[in-house]
């Protein structure tokens, strides 16, 4: 609150596993899905979703094509492309970068795709990232 105050933007990246409702709602929210692969469906709290604003992001890190197909069910199911800006990334070297974004164009999906940038430019095995 202090930070939004002071004139801040302020971001918080969560796991979606604990109710937002108590967030400033001036902190650009982004809320991250997880998907069939990571094992943790059970843990995304869906009274969330009613609580996303324009400001805020929903991201679905995917690893598969069952995650992919999972992921874009939940994404028409529940509106988010009305409710917020939804990001889909890969699980890194899970699955290929270009296979998403195909998905993507074929399927004609708002959604934008997330790059890991520090993952694409330098050796994640050299830099411990």
């Amino acid at each position: 609150q202090r930070l939004c105050d002071a004139g801040h933007t302020v971001l918080l990246e969560t796991s979606g596993s604990l109710c937002i409702a108590a967030v400033d709602p001036r902190v650009h929210r982004i809320l991250d899905i997880k998907t069939p692969s990571s094992g943790e469906v059970d843990a995304n709290l869906l009274s969330n979703l009613a609580l996303l604003t324009p400001r805020d992001e929903v991201k679905f890190v995917i690893g598969s094509r069952t995650d992919y197909d999972w992921s874009v069910d939940f994404v028409r199911r529940h509106d988010l492309v009305a409710k917020a800006s939804v990001l889909f990334g890969v699980v890194f070297e899970a699955l290929p970068l270009a296979d998403l974004a195909a998905w993507i164009v074929a399927d004609r999906l708002r959604v934008r795709l997330q790059v890991q940038m520090h993952k694409v430019i330098w050796d994640p095995e050299r830099t411990g990232v």
